[in-house]
């Protein structure tokens, strides 16, 4: 794996730890429990960041095996990635999560225990560690993941959304904490 990767994997394995150790620190009971109607559990949103990773290593390795499709990432990747991770960043702002990814995502309000989500998510990281670490330099500057909102992106700019993306939630998780003390 190159160094910028690397360093880009280490930033997604220190959120995603934070955010799991503020997570188990609700208690199994109160990490299934949502703060209010229509909004996630803690556990959910774990649970929702764990079937967005899964879903973008499926991307990636899909997208790997047809490199000689792929395009070059332009400058307008770069600056809607550039917005993507201002828009991810603003404290106040929500998203809501593409329909085609809330609909992995198992029915009702339940998720299964904090640790077997943890579990999960150790395995699923460590096949994106093995997707990156025989990653092709060739296609480093391609265009390899789809973001549903800011198109085509290159594994670093994947990367970084994935760090964006557990930061956004880790707020998220901090708020639900905060709403049921």
């Amino acid at each position: 794996m190159n160094h910028r990767l690397h360093l880009r994997l280490e930033q997604l394995e220190r959120a995603t730890e934070q955010l799991l150790k503020a997570t188990a620190a609700l208690g199994e009971a109160r990490s299934h429990q949502a703060p209010g109607p229509n909004q996630w559990s803690a556990a959910q949103v774990v649970q929702h960041l764990l079937v967005a990773e899964q879903g973008i290593g499926q991307y990636i390795e899909k997208k790997v095996q047809q490199e000689d499709g792929l395009v070059k990432s332009g400058v307008g990747a770069r600056l809607r990635s550039g917005l993507l991770r201002v828009l991810l960043r603003v404290p106040f702002l929500k998203f809501k999560a593409p329909a085609r990814l809330t609909a992995l995502m198992p029915e009702g309000a339940s998720a299964p225990p904090i640790a077997e989500l943890t579990e999960q998510w150790t395995a699923s990281r460590r096949h994106l560690e093995r997707l990156l670490n025989e990653f092709p330099a060739k296609l480093l500057d391609k265009a390899i993941f789809k973001h549903p909102r800011s198109g085509m992106l290159n594994i670093y700019q994947t990367l970084d959304f994935m760090v964006d993306h557990v930061l956004h939630h880790q707020r998220q998780v901090q708020r639900i904490s905060k709403q049921l003390a």
